[in-house]
């Protein structure tokens, strides 16, 4: 059952719901429940307008003594920016009559009740237009020349509703100035309020574009607050912002109820929300609630149904200052100020909704003492007598310069009725059909360029965004842009961020968030709540960044790269070699390789200098020559091992460095080899005396160290050593390093270099004892041990280490085992050379061997 069919039977208060037939005509004359106040505003014109204005908020019985069985009805509370619509909808007539085109030779009129914000009362106040001032009687006006042709209001669906589906039944239009809900049961209502589907999307994104992604929502209880809060959260949801707390609270609506503010405060208290948008049907009284000092602290945004009441903004300066309000951009002229400012109850005493709001508002006595009694009564207070010039700043004229619906309403009918006056004539006899034409009409009109919607009946609006702000103890709105709806999916923008003022300490944008923001560098997790806005954060593992807030994932790092500190941005990974200026090992390595080349080369000059001395003829000064040589250029291979690698340094210094090892070791065995030949040739009859020859220990150097380059020859050929790029060891760090191409040939040239040793020190251990005059077979032996301990030691220090200290490994092993060599071998002869000549002669050598012999 619908409204109206709910409400039309309480309002008929006769017995047994029957109609009663008057004596002054045949027509049927219902009594309605009567008024003890009805507020009716009546001019007559050749074309009459009605209204239906919800002024008072509260509609209740009296009883009196005059009328025991029947209580009339009670209007109460009035509220001054409810009795504004009125006044505009008297100014816009005045407007009308003025304006020589568009109603030309017709007078508009108009036929005015408040509905008290009831539905029964709003029906009841149709009822009595529809018959026209006077009797009520159904389907039949008393006035012959009343021409009522449409209707205006009313303020919210609770009332709007029911009035226009019983205005279908007359097929009367209706243009709604206050809900956003259509009525599918009238074809001839529209709103002039756009569905606030765009309006909300657009605000959603403003919400998005500011960064909060945790806001509250206070709304009302009625079917407005019910839709917009429904509509808000879901723009909300798709654009991930969630919403801590929805209060719908019943004490907002002119039928209101307490409330419990404990608990909503209790709701409010418990989350981090920083800003509240409000929604549904204006009213103030939410603020007289608890959670009226919460709201201080918090950012509040206004949709265009709280956005022009300033006389709310001014009462709780300390909660809107810094708001942001979205509303119409404004079509009301400065006339308006003017036409207002002689509202008082002295100018028109007549006007009785002046009269009561006075008395509410300044506490006035009205001069009857009954209506003084009941209002003391009704709303505990105490009147006295006023000049009825009394004028409270922003009472209702101070924020004239706002769009208004009731203004665009009336000259929107009037439109309408423009388009229709040409069959004004044939009103009579065909009134049914002038009124079909006034509706399909009234929905393909375009009013001041904003057109209505065909299927949702809706005025297209554009709307500004405002910051609500005080100026010199005086409120301003700062336009910071223009929202234009283009359609439900596009939206265009643009706001000028830095004309806001904002609640917060530095002016900056107030943060609202669940939880505090997941700084870049860490990655959301969800929390223990079911919103999906309330999560705790961890910092991205090892080699992820994130340069965002609230990152949801965590980005890995290219290989070439690593994050910060910080983690939130990727740079180059620290280069790791052996540079020559950068490392201290690089400084010792370097010093050392040149100090050891330096000695190489003086022991090799003293060889030059005494080469004709029994001391060096002894030990084959060539493969002296050809020993100090290589380790000479042993020493300088280090500076290959040091800086950038590339493929060229990768192939020499491995193959250099076994070259000239194998060298060395093969002129320490020919040496070996050759004193060991000698001991046994100087036994009578010995075969080895044919092998004494000099060329034998070269043909060992020879053999042994062709056979070494052989293998690096095919090893360079057949898998070269070349440049790499290890990213996987470190983390932090890219070693650049040479691969050894094949571990095969690698392996060969280390294992030949090894054998090479095993069979030098095998002979030099052997050859010890031998007779020998200046002890070369002995420090063989030790510089062969060095050599061999050296190489021993470094094979697993070498595959344990990586980058640039594994370089120095080896580095470390041919400095070492090429100064073990230099050492045990070449000091000796020089410390006689030197400091011990008189040992370093042919006479000392004849008795030495003398003295073996007797031995």
């Amino acid at each position: 059952m619908s409204i109206f069919m709910k409400a039309l039977p309480v309002l008929l208060f006769v017995p047994n719901f029957s109609s009663v037939v008057t004596d002054w005509s045949s027509a049927c004359n219902i009594q309605l429940v009567p008024a003890y106040e009805d507020y009716e505003y009546v001019q007559d014109g050749d074309i009459i307008i009605g209204g239906i204005f919800s002024v008072n908020c509260v509609l209740g019985l009296i009883q009196l003594s005059e009328m025991p069985h029947m209580p009339p009805f009670l209007c109460m509370k009035p509220l001054s920016q409810f009795y504004r619509n009125l006044q505009i909808f008297l100014f816009t007539i005045d407007q009308l009559k003025k304006d020589q085109f568009l109603l030309p030779n017709l007078t508009v009129g108009y036929h005015i009740y408040d509905s008290c914000a009831h539905p029964m009362k709003a029906i009841r106040s149709v009822l009595q237009m529809l018959s026209g001032p006077g009797v009520t009687v159904p389907n039949y006006s008393c006035k012959r020349n009343w021409r009522l042709t449409g209707f205006i209001g009313d303020q919210s669906s609770t009332t709007t509703l029911p009035i226009a589906e019983l205005l279908a039944v007359y097929k009367y239009p209706l243009i709604s100035y206050g809900t956003i809900i259509s009525s599918s049961s009238s074809p001839s209502f529209i709103t002039i309020i756009q569905d606030y589907g765009e309006v909300l999307a657009g605000l959603s994104e403003l919400v998005k574009y500011f960064g909060w992604t945790w806001v509250g929502i206070i709304t009302s209880s009625d079917e407005n607050g019910e839709r917009e809060s429904s509509l808000l959260s879901h723009f909300l949801r798709l654009h991930e912002i969630c919403v801590g707390f929805l209060i719908r609270n019943t004490f907002i609506t002119c039928e209101s109820k307490h409330t419990d503010h404990q608990r909503n405060l209790e709701i409010v208290q418990k989350q981090s929300v920083q800003v509240v948008i409000l929604c549904g049907s204006y009213h103030d009284f939410i603020f007289e609630s608890s959670i009226v000092k919460w709201l201080q602290g918090v950012t509040m945004i206004l949709t265009p149904s709280w956005a022009p009441h300033i006389v709310l903004i001014e009462k709780y300066p300390e909660i809107f200052n810094g708001s942001l309000s979205l509303e119409p951009r404004s079509l009301v002229t400065t006339e308006f100020k003017h036409f207002i400012d002689g509202f008082y109850p002295l100018g028109r005493p007549r006007d009785v909704l002046l009269q009561n709001l006075w008395m509410t508002t300044f506490h006035c006595f009205s001069g009857d003492r009954e209506k003084d009694e009941h209002f003391e009564m009704i709303y505990t207070i105490s009147l006295h007598n006023c000049t009825g010039l009394e004028h409270k700043t922003g009472t209702w004229s101070d924020d004239h310069e706002m769009f208004d619906p009731v203004y665009n309403a009336v000259w929107l009918m009037a439109k309408v009725l423009n388009t229709t006056s040409s069959s004004i004539n044939d009103w009579y006899g065909n009134e049914g059909s002038y009124r079909n034409q006034l509706s399909r009409n009234l929905m393909r009109v375009v009013f001041q360029g904003h057109s209505v919607n065909n299927k949702a009946g809706e005025l297209i609006t554009k709307y500004s965004l405002y910051n609500n702000i005080i100026v010199n103890q005086t409120w301003n709105k700062i336009p910071v842009d223009v929202f234009l709806p283009y359609d439900s999916a596009h939206y265009k923008t643009l706001i000028n961020i830095s004309s806001i003022t904002w609640k917060t300490i530095n002016n900056e944008i107030p943060e609202s968030h669940c939880t505090k923001s997941c700084l870049p560098g860490s990655r959301k997790v969800p929390g223990i709540t079911i919103s999906p806005c309330c999560y705790g954060c961890l910092p991205c593992s090892e080699g992820e960044i994130s340069n965002r807030s609230d990152s949801e994932n965590c980005m890995k790092c290219p290989d070439h790269q690593w994050p910060n500190d910080n983690k939130t941005e990727c740079k180059s990974k620290q280069v790791d070699f052996l540079s020559y200026t950068e490392d201290e090992i690089s400084v010792i390595v370097i010093a050392g390789s040149i100090l050891f080349v330096i000695v190489t080369g003086f022991i090799l000059g003293i060889f030059v200098l005494y080469r004709k001395t029994p001391i060096i003829k002894a030990n084959n000064r060539n493969l002296s020559y050809v020993l100090l040589t290589s380790i000479m250029l042993s020493f300088l291979c280090v500076f290959l091992f040091l800086g950038r690698p590339v493929d060229g340094t990768c192939m020499l210094r491995q193959i250099s460095t076994g070259i000239l090892l194998s060298i060395s070791i093969s002129s320490l065995l020919g040496k070996t080899l050759m004193v060991y030949i000698a001991f046994k040739a100087t036994k009578p009859g010995s075969v080895w005396r044919t092998w004494t020859g000099v060329k034998v220990p070269n043909y060992v150097l020879l053999t042994c160290s062709t056979v070494q380059v052989v293998i690096c020859m095919c090893w360079v050929t057949l898998s070269p050593p070349f440049q790499e790029v290890d990213t996987q060891t470190y983390n932090d760090k890219v070693i650049v390093q040479c691969n050894e191409g094949s571990d095969l040939w690698f392996s060969s040239v280390l294992g030949y270099m090894g054998i090479l040793a095993t069979v030098s020190f095998i002979l030099a251990f052997l050859a010890r004892k031998l007779p020998d005059t200046f002890n070369e077979a002995k420090y063989i032996t030790f510089s062969m041990l060095v050599f061999c301990s050296v190489w021993i030691a470094m094979i697993p220090a070498y595959l344990s280490t990586r980058g640039k200290y594994m370089v120095a490994v080896e580095i470390f092993a041919i400095l070492t085992s090429n100064a073990g060599l230099l050492g045990c071998i070449f000091l000796p002869k020089c410390y006689v050379i030197v400091l011990k000549p008189e040992l370093n002669t042919r006479k000392h050598i004849l008795e030495t061997k003398n003295t073996m012999s007797h031995h």
